[in-house]
């Protein structure tokens, strides 16, 4: 129907996506000052202003007024022309999606005043994919929730929402051929997940007095598909294999390798009951969603018991593995030819790369990007969301400011500043990078309001990373932006981050501090953990201090024997009056304080003298805290050594700079 024109189009539209559009215009309505710069979101990719406005009012009296087309002269998916003069607004696209974003585009340019400016615009996607993620096992949220989300998510031009509906913490979707799954396993045995975790990991049965979850009836689920492709939105649902299945096995002990229940996490790939039963709950997945892409999680299996299982060991002898890494990839590959032969594309997190890719697989990025560059390079496509841009279970401000997160410091800025595609990639290998998305995993967000502040305002700068071509991104006019849309969505009733009073980074990470030891040489007794090496043998004496996360590239983990042991060798015998370094605590991430630092120091780096031993007990609690361990008075000395030591807990101890005054 190309040339046709789309009154009719657009009058069904209106009628059918109507709860949408009520938001979409609220955040059409800015209420701010009649300068015609853009307040859209993500940022169109070419604007041109002219002088004057269109009166919006003329559309209800004179409907002709607005003219919107299939051409065949706009060549990229979901791109639009628009065309606005002080008479008409003219609206171009090659699909409907793309009319569906230049009608977001055209609502948020109206302003308060009803009028919205003469503007001539030229826009198309970088990405295909710009996704979203929710973690709806952890803690259940309702199809109303998440409809609401799927409002903003048209609104910023998104177009995958990717849920995450199996994990320990409780099975969501109904699957008619197993009821165990939605009678026994969505439900566990209390409300939060942080409780549960680290309390009974227990089970009950629905509709008993302490059982807490819930799950979506396929019903619920296809009327949610259904509402989100209304607004041009793909759901991709997850289902976890082979890990991160407590659940499963809890109430189908048998597909596991002891044939027990609460004993294993991982999915016995040398029973032929582990296929039958994935390919059925398969079977209705798909039947549900008609996505091209289903999502087979393939993340952090222990394989633990795949090593003594006979089961298991005889699958690898019978196929040839030489371990289970391989065997991994077996079950990996088997399901993914089993949804190629239904017509449906594997896609998984990048631990599906172990043991060598399946065919025709789709790499989830979150470990870096790095797993996502190796699939382009072999030939595969990749969606990069990489934890230290795109996991929005994290703090965005100072964790003392917010309520309690998994930890790490992932601000506005940072996630704005994310660059998908590295100079490395050589241009048919930066085409299989699909695209973007974000992810909010819920260990620690219970309510909507959370969820909610957790995922705004960072989705919109998720989204101009996934829409707008980076030379047309600006830092400071995104921010402006991404401020009047906080106030419109708060005013359409939703629960985004105060960004107007952001406390920002730690105030010791802003500035290099000097100190006797700047400079000076480490002496390792113990290595650090290379994947948090910071600035390497000189990371703690470069002045540099860390921030609210150990990931930031300036604390230092160590977790060998949860020890820190280093000697700075000052150069000389000096006077000495201090000596401190800080550590931090993070409980969801396994990284806790010391119980025990020693600080001495000697002028032959072989007779030390203590100066002082700090000795405490570590306490699991929600509070992220930055804690000193340090010496004051009066010493001589040329060799510094710092000794810390963790608790009963283990886990990682961080540190980012031994201050020596």
């Amino acid at each position: 129907m190309a040339g046709a024109c789309l009154h009719s189009c657009l009058s069904m539209k209106l009628k059918y996506v109507k709860g949408f559009l009520t938001l979409a215009l609220c955040l059409g309505l800015w209420n701010c000052s009649s300068s015609e710069e853009s307040r859209v979101l993500p940022q169109p990719n070419a604007m041109t202003y002219g002088k004057g406005s269109f009166d919006a009012s003329l559309l209800e009296r004179e409907p002709a007024r607005f003219r919107q087309t299939l051409v065949e002269g706009i060549t990229a998916a979901e791109g639009y022309r628009l065309r606005v003069t002080r008479d008409s607004i003219v609206l171009e696209a090659a699909d409907e999606a793309g009319l569906f974003y230049g009608q977001q585009t055209l609502r948020q340019l109206q302003r308060d005043n009803g009028r919205i400016p003469v503007v001539t615009v030229e826009d198309a996607p970088r990405f295909a994919w710009r996704g979203f993620m929710m973690d709806v096992s952890r803690h259940f949220y309702d199809t109303a929730f998440l409809k609401k989300q799927i409002d903003a998510m048209a609104a910023l031009k998104m177009n995958r929402l990717h849920l995450h509906l199996t994990d320990a913490a409780g099975w969501r979707i109904e699957i008619k051929a197993y009821p165990r799954l939605t009678g026994f396993a969505a439900w566990r045995t209390a409300p939060l997940w942080k409780d549960w975790w680290f309390g009974s990991r227990t089970y009950a049965e629905e509709g008993s007095p302490d059982a807490f979850g819930g799950y979506y009836t396929q019903q619920e689920l296809r009327e949610l598909v259904a509402y989100a492709a209304e607004r041009h939105i793909q759901i991709i649902p997850e289902i976890e294999m082979p890990a991160h299945s407590e659940e499963v096995l809890a109430a189908y002990p048998e597909l596991s390798c002891s044939g027990e229940p609460y004993k294993h996490p991982d999915f016995c790939p040398g029973r032929e009951e582990t296929f039958t039963f994935l390919q059925t709950v398969l079977d209705e997945v798909m039947d549900i969603f008609p996505s091209e892409y289903i999502h087979v999680g393939g993340d952090e299996a222990g394989k633990a018991a795949w090593k003594t299982c006979a089961r298991c060991q005889a699958r690898m002898k019978r196929e040839g593995l030489q371990n289970v890494e391989e065997l991994q990839s077996y079950l990996i590959r088997r399901m993914g030819a089993y949804l190629t032969s239904k017509g449906r594309r594997l896609l998984g997190w990048d631990e599906i790369l172990q043991g060598g890719l399946a065919p025709g697989a789709t790499v989830m990025s979150w470990r870096g990007i790095e797993g996502g560059l190796e699939a382009v390079k072999a030939g595969e496509s990749a969606v990069l969301t990489p934890g230290s841009h795109c996991y929005f279970d994290t703090y965005q401000d100072a964790p003392h400011t917010l309520p309690e997160a998994m930890g790490g410091y992932l601000p506005l800025e940072k996630v704005y500043s994310f660059e998908p595609i590295p100079d490395t990639l050589k241009a048919d290998e930066a085409k299989r990078i699909l695209g973007v998305q974000a992810n909010l995993w819920c260990e620690y967000v219970p309510t909507v309001e959370h969820a909610e502040m957790m995922i705004y305002p960072r989705l919109f700068a998720l989204a101009e990373v996934a829409w707008t071509q980076p030379e047309q991104k600006n830092w400071a006019d995104f921010h402006r932006r991404a401020l009047v849309w906080c106030a419109a969505f708060e005013e359409a009733g939703y629960h985004p981050f105060d960004l107007a009073h952001e406390f920002g980074n730690r105030p010791e990470a802003l500035t290099d501090i000097d100190h006797l030891a700047k400079g000076k040489p480490v002496t390792y007794h113990l290595p650090y953990y290379p994947g948090y090496a910071a600035g390497g043998d000189a990371a703690l004496t470069d002045g540099k201090r860390g921030g609210w996360t150990y990931g930031d590239g300036r604390w230092q983990g160590f977790i060998r024997r949860g020890r820190l042991d280093v000697t700075i060798d000052l150069g000389e015998s000096m006077p000495l009056s201090s000596i401190s370094a800080d550590f931090m605590q993070v409980c969801g991430p396994e990284v806790f304080l010391p119980a025990r630092v020693v600080i001495s120091v000697s002028d032959d780096n072989e007779n030390f003298t203590e100066l002082v031993v700090h000795e405490h007990e570590v306490v699991r609690d929600g509070e992220v805290r930055f804690v000193p361990y340090g010496w004051t008075g009066e010493t001589t000395a040329r060799y510094v050594r710092y000794q810390a030591q963790s608790g009963a807990f283990g886990g990682f101890v961080f540190t980012d700079e031994i201050v020596v005054k």
